[in-house]
């Protein structure tokens, strides 16, 4: 909905809302109902630039244009991404509890900071995550997408979204971390809690740090083949608190964009025709469905923020020193300048703005495709005859200022016993993670008529050969 508002002089909103029209929440009924409908009818009225309200009526410009997204996230000389430019918090009109507490709140790390010290922090960063082999990321990912399947296979039914997508980012980014395996299920609650903007954010956002406070202790006395002791002993000497708040980063920013690229692109295979007929056809991969998924259902919506560092032009908007700016990443990838028939394939095409750009982007979106790709290749394989069990229409989201996240995505499928251990367990064990799931025998193949052309059936469809 859209509230009357009558902004202080300064705010984005006296710019461009100067007639005293109402500006519209990124937060509230409208914005959590459907915000990919939200941010059309602000390019309709704004053009590529918007102004609006974010929690706490504060105003923010929306970025929505293609262009205009890669300008702001491109030249941090002109958009900084430290907090503490925010003219309204340093003014005091920002609570101390607000929601968006975790990603306006400065801390010391890469994605806070510009310039040389940015540089330090994100070379730390990207080299110890460089040092995970891509082949031992899939055999977790392989072992533990196993597991959560053994869980529902003898059901014939089950929600995707709570016993697959919600599950597996975490399970895999605890052991890449370092994190205790007992943390892994409250991990997942916190995660989203944090990313949803609740009244319990600043909560979860506290149960993440403390319990990554405890691993760093651990790995200073007891170092392992994991990222927490690869950012403690990285020659850019980071203090405790750098490694324990760079730790949080990789662990939420990688939970929530997988869990939401799992639970789209299964969505997209089930119900689109486009992809079946595509897939079955054999001229698209994957992680060519994965890509179109990235632009056209991209697991993070909005970014927060930038902020302006002096007065500016950007979309034909006056945007004035210490102004926000959000990131409109679903928006700017259908950009009409673009993309003026969104349903033409863009086949080939990663010029999406799903993991940002410029300085700041997403250094884990490599580990994030191999999760969700090697993810969803175990589960098509193990329930190769899945079906959404209810109408595609009766789907629901939720909608947030950062994301659009599936709350359900049920299916059906053969139920399968759960004896006979197979191959793709025994190949995983030879290289054993620390198990989060107590571990359940492995469902024995079903019958050649259910897999409805033999056991590779899914195999092909995605062009594995």
């Amino acid at each position: 909905m859209s509230t009357p508002f009558t902004p202080p002089p300064e705010c984005p909103a006296h710019a461009a809302g100067a007639g005293g029209g109402p500006l519209h929440r990124l937060h509230g009924p409208e914005a959590e109902a459907d915000p990919l409908a939200l941010y059309e009818k602000l390019r309709a009225e704004y053009g590529p630039v918007a102004p609006v309200l974010v929690n706490g009526d504060l105003p923010a410009w929306l970025v929505l244009g293609h262009r205009e997204n890669l300008d702001v996230a491109r030249t941090p000389s002109r958009f900084a991404r430290d907090p503490r430019g925010w003219r309204d918090m340093k003014e005091g009109r920002v609570p101390a509890d607000t929601p968006l507490g975790p990603m306006v709140s400065w801390v010391p790390v890469c994605n806070f900071t510009d310039g040389p010290v940015h540089e330090r922090l994100r070379g730390a960063v990207v080299e110890s995550l460089e040092r995970f082999d891509k082949r031992g990321i899939r055999r977790y990912v392989t072992r533990f997408a196993n597991q959560l399947v053994d869980r529902i296979a003898a059901d014939g039914y089950a929600d995707l979204v709570p016993a697959f997508s919600d599950q597996l980012p975490m399970l895999v980014m605890t052991q890449l971390v370092g994190a205790p395996d007992e943390h892994g299920p409250r991990l997942v609650k916190a995660a989203r809690d944090m990313l949803q903007g609740t009244e319990t954010a600043l909560q979860s956002d506290r149960y993440v740090t403390l319990t990554l406070e405890q691993l760093v202790m651990e790995r200073k006395a007891k170092p392992a083949h994991d990222l927490a002791s690869w950012l403690i002993e990285h020659p850019a000497n980071l203090s405790d608190t750098e490694v324990l708040m760079h730790l949080r980063v990789v662990l939420i920013a990688a939970y929530e964009t997988t869990a939401n690229l799992i639970a789209n692109t299964l969505r997209t295979v089930l119900t689109d025709p486009r992809f079946r007929a595509s897939l079955s056809g054999g001229h698209m991969t994957l992680p060519d469905a994965l890509e179109q998924v990235l632009w056209d259902d991209p697991p993070i919506n909005t970014i927060i923020g930038r902020w302006a560092t002096g007065d500016t032009l950007l979309g034909g908007q006056q945007v004035k020193a210490g102004d926000m700016l959000l990131l409109g990443l679903a928006a700017g990838n259908v950009d009409p300048q673009i993309r003026p028939d969104p349903s033409v394939s863009v086949h080939g095409n990663r010029s999406h703005l799903a993991f940002s750009s410029g300085p700041h982007e997403c250094p884990g979106q490599d580990i994030g495709r191999a999760i969700a790709d090697t993810g969803i290749e175990v589960l098509l394989d193990r329930l190769p005859d899945l079906q959404l069990a209810v109408g595609a229409n009766e789907l629901r989201w939720r909608g947030t200022l950062m994301s659009r996240h599936l709350l359900g995505l049920p299916v059906r499928f053969t139920p399968r016993s759960v004896e006979n251990a197979g191959p793709h367990i025994e190949q995983a064990s030879e290289h054993p993670p620390h198990a989060v799931i107590p571990p359940q025998p492995t469902v024995a193949p079903a019958p050649a008529a259910t897999r409805r052309g033999g056991a590779g059936w899914w195999r092909r469809l995605f062009g594995r050969r």
